[in-house]
């Protein structure tokens, strides 16, 4: 059963786009990631094109996102404290990320720059989240529990001013380092149409040293209005937003939420973070190979310019 999608100007199957929006809205409720940098490259995949991609995919996390939200607030795993000032220095990000979009996109560039951007990142984040994973994996079988506070050990970061308590975290840090993660985040959520948690969650845990139990839930409460300022923006200034696809994913995405939330419960940090190393690394290795094999039509760029 297919569907016409106006902005992307394509026809889709239904079911799969369905199955696509539960499958990412699981990782949504599991990982504490917004799912997009696993869905916009699937959706690449499928056809869509990558400005349309990002604009809707952006859409569909908010939705994901507020429905892990509302399972982690039950359990009293959101910092709300420090979700506020990340959601401060995403606003920025996201805003300025879309005019930066808008103007890659005059160049003619946005389809490279898009692609890029995720085997970039999603290299680099997911081979350091594999090795840290790994070690803790390895020093938790042999008993080497201390280890595991070297995150929160002392250095250059914390003596930056403006410091700040969140207790929920049980952190007492300088309020510069979570608005500089939001920034960084948001404009990635504009660029890439990610909610950024791929980025977020580890920052949250190596850079700001949060417990791994309240960092999903606060990951997700950002991610919701980042990602909708995103949305907005790129509806408004650069028609990227198709509300047929848009609908499709966020049925499929609230439903996968609620059901990522309860199998997250039942895994250990460690064993969280290696299973979303593997998935970002799969994603990464997959769009340089597309980006690296020969197009099948090798010389029609050059036929269109002969005639």
């Amino acid at each position: 059963m297919s569907i016409y999608l106006p902005i992307a100007e394509i026809s889709v199957n239904i079911f799969v786009i369905l199955g696509l929006g539960v499958g990412v809205g699981m990782l949504s409720g599991i990982f504490g990631v917004g799912g997009g940098f696993l869905m916009t490259p699937l959706l690449f995949f499928l056809g869509i094109p990558a400005p349309v991609a990002v604009g809707t995919e952006a859409n569909q996390i908010v939705a994901s996102s507020v429905s892990g939200v509302l399972a982690h607030w039950r359990r009293g795993n959101v910092d709300v404290k420090m979700g506020i000032f990340l959601l401060i220095g995403g606003l920025i990000g996201s805003t300025a990320g879309v005019y930066l979009f808008a103007w890659l996109r005059t160049l003619g560039q946005i389809d490279l720059v898009i692609k890029l951007s995720y085997v970039v990142f999603l290299g680099i984040i997911g081979t350091l989240m594999m090795i840290e994973s790994i070690k803790a994996m390895f020093q938790s079988r042999s008993g080497a529990v201390l280890t595991a506070s070297k995150r929160n050990q002392h250095n250059w970061l914390h003596g930056l001013p403006f410091k700040v308590r969140f207790r929920r975290s049980k952190l007492y840090i300088s309020a510069l380092l979570p608005i500089g993660v939001g920034i960084v985040v948001g404009v990635l959520s504009a660029i890439m149409g990610v909610g950024g948690g791929f980025v977020m969650v580890p920052a949250m845990i190596y850079l700001l040293g949060m417990p791994t139990s309240v960092v999903v839930g606060t990951s997700l409460f950002q991610i919701i209005f980042v990602t909708a300022n995103a949305t907005f923006f790129q509806a408004y200034l650069n028609q990227t937003v198709d509300i047929a696809l848009a609908i499709l994913l966020l049925v499929g995405g609230v439903v996968g939420a609620q059901i990522g939330t309860r199998m997250g419960s039942k895994l250990r940090g460690e064993q969280l973070r290696g299973l979303l190393a593997a998935m970002v690394l799969l994603v990464c290795g997959k769009l340089l190979f597309d980006l690296l094999i020969e197009p099948e039509d090798i010389y029609s760029i050059g036929l269109i310019g002969g005639h």
